[in-house]
């Protein structure tokens, strides 16, 4: 099968590629919550405020050093209402060469207004976004970092999106980051995880409706996995169907599911912050998705 990689500001780059490792589980939550708090130290990171500038190049400058290949995928949105934003999606390529390769996703955008506040007074203020952006981010670089030190035998592309989080403002959709990737179909890969709201120090993950029903043999491998590592926060019951990154694929028949904790009380708040947040939660996850690109390949779901 022939692999394609968006051909769009290219950045050249130099990875070390040690002996593999084996198998075990190396991902570091004590890492991933640095990175969490190293984005919120940004501060919001809205479109076109200074955080989102500094986010992305911090993304950058993280994820750069990590991968074979990294790709820039600029656009401008026009939103019904209000000035046009640029927006980045980014994109790191490691083990170029594997036969199978897996897309990790998260967006690196926060909300521009949390408008979900309880208190209405604040709801003109911007999220932090601890759970809801940074901790996916976290989780994909932590993991980035391990596949550097050693590789998967899956190739592993590494896609951060932008405007995922900006839906009902100025007239905006959700997930236009992910549409405008998926509309350009310049991505090869077998299938694709989707990490957004994992931060919650309270996680519940149960199967997404979307996932079940575009990738089910992918949820179960998921789920399978993290009953077997004994991580709880995976509960084997259906519960929401979420508009998120992973949506824009399955409507073009790619299997990419979406693991997302939507019960998280501070989503689109003032309030979430790191202190609703845990490194065990970043961990939890973590883990299972490593785990599930070091056993390989689709075969045999």
């Amino acid at each position: 099968m022939s692999r394609r990689l968006l051909p769009l500001i290219p950045l050249s780059l130099l990875i070390l590629c040690p002996g593999a490792r084996g198998v075990e589980t190396a991902f570091d939550q004590g890492r991933a919550w640095s990175l969490l708090e190293d984005q919120l130290a940004l501060g919001p990171r809205y479109p076109g405020s200074p955080g989102h500038t500094a986010a992305r190049w911090w993304i950058i400058g993280e994820l750069a050093p990590l991968v074979d290949e990294l790709t820039l995928q600029r656009f401008e949105y026009q939103p019904p209402f209000g000035e046009t934003v640029t927006a980045t999606n980014i994109i790191g390529l490691l083990n170029t060469p594997a036969e199978t390769r897996v897309m990790l996703g998260a967006h690196w955008d926060t909300r521009r207004y949390a408008d979900e506040d309880p208190d209405p007074a604040r709801r003109g203020e911007p999220v932090p976004g601890a759970s809801d952006g940074a901790s996916g981010v976290a989780v994909l670089l932590e993991l980035a970092r391990v596949f550097a030190e050693s590789p998967p035998e899956v190739g592993v592309l590494f896609v951060f999106f932008d405007l995922e989080d900006q839906g009902r403002i100025g007239g905006q959709e959700f997930c236009i980051g992910s549409e405008r990737l998926a509309a350009a179909e310049a991505l090869e890969f077998d299938y694709g995880v989707i990490v957004d709201l994992v931060g919650d120090a309270e996680l519940n993950l149960h199967p997404e409706g979307h996932s079940l029903r575009g990738a089910p043999e992918l949820v179960r491998r998921v789920w399978d996995i993290a009953a077997e590592l004994g991580e709880s926060a995976f509960i084997d019951e259906p519960r929401h169907t979420i508009t998120d990154d992973h949506l824009p694929f399955l409507r073009r028949g790619r299997p990419v599911i979406d693991i997302i904790d939507f019960d998280y009380d501070y989503w689109h708040t003032v309030n979430d912050t790191a202190a609703h947040c845990s490194p065990d939660s970043l961990g939890a996850v973590g883990r299972v998705v490593e785990t599930l690109l070091r056993r390989g390949g689709s075969g045999g779901w």
